[in-house]
């Protein structure tokens, strides 16, 4: 008898043993191969590393910036989490530093204006690019519920966008930019070319300064280094992280 009761015991751990391998197994977090959207990693069980104190320290202490990266370094991440943010949406940061900014008595979710430049269109002419950079801020103005005027010209309508946008919603804008250098890196190997592109960035990422009293927070990514491009020559209250040890380790593995 008593070896059965033994024999029993025995069993019965085994099986806990294997029932709690299995749930194990199974609660094990995924890595986010491939995945570039905050919203996507945090609601599929993914493996992340809290970043988020970084991202409230430069709206806290900065808040017009730039930052640069190789590819592949998640910038485009980066910024999806600061969408995510300022857009208000709490149940993705729970348990991450950024929770308690999203607790704060003064927050308040607010419009973002998140702009991937390496969704134009560059294969093309100059005027190709300019109906493309159009095309996207008013894919953006839609999604915002806004309407646009019918001006062909790029950097009027990302001014008006801006306003517009802050006027909708009777607050202030955030305003992100990834790979803002794409159409122009596009055409290393045509000086000319480049340099056109150059200066029709320059007159679009210009609206940015002519329009701060409308603005919460800019965050701008890229390859290369903004003093080098020239494109924003005017915004001389941007501050570049990129060489900041301070916020070494906002992207990428450490």
């Amino acid at each position: 008898m008593a070896s059965q009761i033994s024999s029993a015991r025995v069993r019965a751990a085994l099986f806990r043993i294997d029932f709690l391998v299995k749930t194990m197994k199974n609660m094990r977090l995924k890595l986010p191969i491939g995945i570039q959207t905050f919203e996507k990693l945090r609601e599929s069980n993914c493996v992340y590393v809290d970043k988020t104190k970084y991202l409230v320290d430069l709206i806290d202490n900065v808040g017009i910036c730039f930052f640069a990266r190789p590819r592949r370094f998640g910038k485009s991440l980066t910024i999806s989490t600061f969408e995510s943010l300022f857009s208000g949406k709490k149940e993705l940061f729970k348990g991450l530093a950024a929770e308690e900014f999203l607790d704060r008595h003064d927050f308040k979710p607010g419009p973002v204006i998140s702009l991937d430049m390496s969704d134009i269109t560059t294969n093309e002419s100059l005027d190709a690019i300019k109906e493309s950079i159009c095309a996207l801020t008013n894919k953006i103005a839609r999604n915002l519920k806004i309407k646009l005027s019918d001006t062909k010209l790029p950097g009027d309508l990302f001014s008006e966008l801006i306003t517009s946008t802050a006027e909708k919603h009777n607050q202030k804008v955030v305003i992100l930019i990834d790979e803002y250098d794409m159409p122009y890196t596009e055409f290393v190997n045509d000086p000319d070319m480049a340099e056109k592109v150059r200066d029709l960035l320059r007159n679009f990422y210009s609206r940015i300064k002519s329009n701060d009293k409308y603005l919460r927070f800019v965050f701008i990514t890229g390859i290369s280094k903004f003093t080098k491009m020239g494109v924003f020559s005017s915004l001389n209250n941007l501050v570049d992280i990129s060489p900041d040890e301070k916020y070494g380790e906002m992207c990428g593995y450490t």
